[in-house]
């Protein structure tokens, strides 16, 4: 109960803290600063309890609950106050800045890792205030901001705030000036575009997005980097993951400059194509409706003899063979399109279509020709072989591959009844083997030393006897 009555007192004085700084003028004199900002630390910066689910699956908004911090009626008075601190006529960054220094940005950028959502947004709104104030720590935050995205990309690939610091980086990119800064052209290839490959990028795509498409508006001779970033990245076996990429791709083609869609479209389409026939009907859905957006038709239609050639094997092909039906109607909307565009063009690819369609049907016959010859040739050679394998009963006999060695086996076999015995000469041996054609290769064969073997028969022929 004492505990409880403390926590009223000091949550009254908060409240009463917000209003007077709200609604009062000239009440934020030179000592308040440090007092206010040491209130805060106090208050806030704090080690973040472990994640819940640390090795399960991605958080998902829609349809997981968020972990909720306790403390949170307490926390976001502090917030409230030290954000109409920030906002103040009275506030003056210059008396701030000896109390809000780097290491205070980096306690407070290592808070956005906090699971609660209100938290985030309350800090999301605290950082751009300071970022907007402090010119002297603009850098210094893109910095660390780029450490906690370089700490996904290659370590963790885990952080609860990625979308709230890319919402903030929108705004900020939208203020660069131009002709943009080579740092931050670096920041979009090196930071921007490789976190479309974290696995959890469906919690803050949205935001990824906004950022790529503004530092297209900012600068249009980026978008061939950004397109060669995005195909390089392309998901392989992650539907979901694939609509997103297509709705950004769609984003960024409704802001391409016509010159710039020339340089990229033979990879842009052929990735294009290659969506539209994936069977997961949710893909090939969303490919479709590019041809829906009036801006694209028109970069299409400027570069037809193109595009046509490129898109018509898997329209066509999909237009029978693919299994939804609705897909089935937005290829033949799309063809329709194409038709209108150029009639002559349209009939030559269908011309094209069908010889290619035609030799890779000849070719496939060649194909099972040829095995079909060869299981022939194999059926017939095994009947050959089956009265000439060697007899099992001789163990020592070893088969010979004739065609490979080119020598008659019966004179192979006089010769080596020719050779004389062991001491006859001093380098030669004698050998025993038995020749026989074989048509199969031998694989191995166990090795039989003939010395021992002789040893043993002259044994067995004359026994000695005990007694001697």
């Amino acid at each position: 109960r004492c505990d409880l009555k403390w926590k009223e007192i000091k949550r009254a004085a908060l409240n009463e803290l917000v209003d007077f700084v709200t609604h009062q003028r000239g009440v934020i004199t030179e000592a308040i600063y440090p007092e206010a900002v040491h209130m805060f630390s106090r208050n806030l910066f704090r080690t973040l309890p472990p994640p819940t689910n640390p090795h399960g699956a991605e958080y998902d908004p829609e349809e997981d609950e968020p972990t909720l911090e306790a403390a949170w009626p307490h926390l976001q008075l502090v917030y409230e106050f030290f954000l109409r601190f920030l906002e103040s006529p009275d506030f003056t960054p210059s008396t701030a800045k000896r109390s809000i220094d780097q290491q205070f940005v980096i306690q407070l950028l290592e808070l956005f890792d906090s699971e609660d959502p209100r938290e985030r947004d309350l800090l999301k709104a605290t950082l751009h205030r300071i970022y907007g104030k402090f010119l002297g720590l603009r850098a210094y935050i893109r910095k660390q901001i780029n450490n906690i995205f370089f700490q996904v990309l290659y370590e963790s690939e885990r952080h609860n705030g990625i979308a709230e610091l890319l919402e903030i980086l929108g705004s900020i990119i939208n203020g660069f000036a131009l002709p943009l800064k080579e740092e931050h052209k670096q920041f979009l290839q090196r930071v921007l575009l490789p976190l479309h490959k974290v696995k959890s990028m469906s919690v803050y795509h949205p935001q990824l997005a906004y950022c790529v498409v503004q530092f297209l508006e900012k600068d249009s001779t980026l978008t061939e980097i950004v397109i060669k970033g995005l195909l390089k990245f392309w998901p392989k076996t992650h539907s979901p993951k694939e609509v997103m990429f297509l709705n950004e791709l769609e984003e960024i083609l409704d802001v391409i400059e016509p010159h710039e869609f020339r340089k990229i479209m033979r990879p842009l389409f052929q990735q294009l194509a290659r969506c539209v026939s994936s069977p997961h009907f949710q893909v090939a859905e969303r490919a479709l409706y590019f041809w829906n957006n009036d801006y694209i038709m028109t970069l299409i239609s400027d570069n037809a003899d193109v595009i046509l050639p490129i898109m018509f094997g898997a329209l066509y092909k999909n237009s029978k063979s693919h299994w939804n039906k609705t897909i089935h109607g937005l290829i033949y909307n799309a063809l329709k399109l194409f038709m209108e565009m150029n009639q002559r063009l349209f009939d030559e690819c269908t011309v094209r279509y069908k010889d290619e369609r035609q030799r890779e049907r000849a070719k496939m016959k060649e194909r099972e020709e040829a095995w079909a010859a060869l299981e022939q040739a194999a059926e017939s050679n095994a009947d050959k072989i089956k009265g000439q394998i060697p007899s099992a009963n001789n163990q020592y006999t070893t088969a010979i591959d004739n065609e490979d060695l080119d020598v008659d086996p019966e004179a192979l076999a006089e010769t080596i009844k020719s050779l004389p015995e062991k001491g006859v000469t001093d380098d030669t041996e004698p050998v025993e083997a038995a020749v026989q054609r074989d048509l199969t290769r031998r694989k191995s064969f166990l090795p039989v030393d003939f010395e021992t073997r002789k040893a043993l028969i002259q044994h067995q022929q004359h026994k000695v006897d005990p007694s001697t």
